[in-house]
């Protein structure tokens, strides 16, 4: 939808959920990204991570903390942790071992926190990874991850119209490593990450989408958080970042290559609360 010409952008204060990287480690790799081998620190991760925290403090956000728990290293990236729309919340069904205990962590957390309707899902569902919330809809992400069945649940839990789309690509393996909400109706995403069809579903549902080069989706510049106005992305995705000011977007460079060694950035860091 093209923006009405004179109309200023604004920026909506959000709710978000983070996760502090206290115990943040390759010790496994369930994608491209992740080499064990490959040396890591906690320290430059915590550090990386509170800029981010700080960042959205700064832009007046009301940033919540989930205590991080030992031996779940990726617990970090929140975005994971459920899917949050009007109030309701499930909570995300992991595909993988290694992270199955976060999401009797999220499942506690919001319990206990009491202003929400909780479910969590029986079917592999990989929170705001794979799940992201438009225009009063649900893009939801399959191919590697998420569960196609899940689509179908979350449809139904949300009352929400669902539109799936296909991941190809594993170094895009979740939906919000290829995909980025910007603002009502309005997204930037990489079209190699989506299959032939899901290409032409979101070309004729986003016509005027910022479309995103190779090199900028491979510093995960799509892993993107956005208020309506600021939008916070890795500082190394220079192509997107003139491409959001053409727009009228305010780019908010982030430094997170500690986390992308895990195959995460600003986005993955962050599971939005609304309502």
């Amino acid at each position: 939808m093209e923006r009405a010409e004179g109309s200023a952008r604004a920026a909506t204060p959000r709710r978000y959920l983070m996760c502090p990287p206290t115990h943040f480690d390759v010790t496994y790799s369930i994608n491209p990204w992740m080499d064990p081998g490959r040396l890591t620190s906690t320290q430059v991760a915590v550090g990386q991570w509170k800029r981010v925290h700080d960042t959205f403090v700064g832009l007046g956000h009301d940033v919540r903390l989930i205590e991080p728990l030992p031996d779940l290293p990726d617990m970090v990236f929140a975005a994971n942790g459920a899917t949050v729309v009007d109030g309701k919340v499930l909570v995300a069904r992991f595909r993988h071992p290694q992270r199955a205990d976060e999401a009797a962590a999220y499942l506690e957390w919001f319990r206990r926190d009491g202003r929400f309707e909780v479910g969590q899902a029986e079917y592999i569902n990989e929170g705001e990874g794979d799940f992201l919330y438009v225009g009063g809809e649900i893009l939801a992400g399959s191919g590697f991850r998420s569960d196609l069945r899940a689509h179908d649940e979350m449809r139904e839990f949300f009352g929400r119209p669902v539109v799936s789309l296909t991941l190809v690509d594993p170094r895009w393996y979740h939906l919000d490593t290829a995909l980025a909400v910007l603002d009502e109706g309005e997204v930037m995403y990489y079209p190699a990450a989506f299959s032939t069809e899901s290409q032409g579903i979101l070309a004729e549902r986003f016509p005027d989408a910022i479309l995103a080069e190779e090199a900028d989706a491979a510093v995960f510049g799509l892993n993107a958080l956005s208020d309506g106005l600021n939008v916070t992305l890795p500082e190394q995705a220079v192509g997107l970042a003139a491409r959001l000011r053409e727009r009228g977007y305010t780019p908010v460079g982030a430094d997170l290559t500690e986390l992308l060694k895990a195959g995460g950035s600003v986005k993955c860091c962050t599971l939005e609360l609304r309502g």
